[in-house]
């Protein structure tokens, strides 16, 4: 059964989850791949992903509108008593968060839906909790 510290530890990961890709939508009305935001709930690998993928938007001209929607769950936390890094699974949904071109009216690319993602959410050195790094599948995979 996990203790208190772990059932925090396992929240504050999913929240951290979830904070990333809040932070990644906001960032993406303008494709600010430098917003000082994106570093709140990402490092490492997560980090450059998310801003490799607004520069290469900002690069084509495009921004994001919307929002994904999530609903993750902790598959794993170790070590259990006291976890530094949870893993976390979600089956995101993109329907309502899409690619525009820059003042653009109509989506351009897919028009979304779901994909399975797994995440590694690591607590840091100053006691918060960041993605390090995550995948995710392609359109139909959950």
């Amino acid at each position: 059964m996990p203790t208190a510290s772990g059932d925090v530890a396992r929240r504050a990961a999913a929240a951290a989850y979830l904070g990333m890709w809040q932070d990644m939508a906001a960032a993406g009305r303008t494709s600010d791949w430098k917003s000082p935001l994106l570093a709140h709930h990402a490092t490492g690998d997560a980090l450059s992903t998310i801003s490799r993928g607004l520069y290469a938007d900002h690069l084509n001209g495009l921004v994001s509108k919307g929002a994904p929607k999530d609903d993750p769950k902790v598959t794993s936390a170790v070590p259990a008593a006291a976890p530094t890094t949870v893993t976390v699974s979600d089956c995101g949904d993109s329907t309502g968060w899409l690619k525009y071109r820059k003042g653009g009216s109509s989506p351009v690319g897919d028009k979304g839906g779901r994909r399975a993602i797994t995440a590694e959410v690591q607590r840091q050195a100053d006691g918060t909790w960041k993605v390090a790094r995550f995948a995710v599948e392609g359109l139909g995979s959950c």
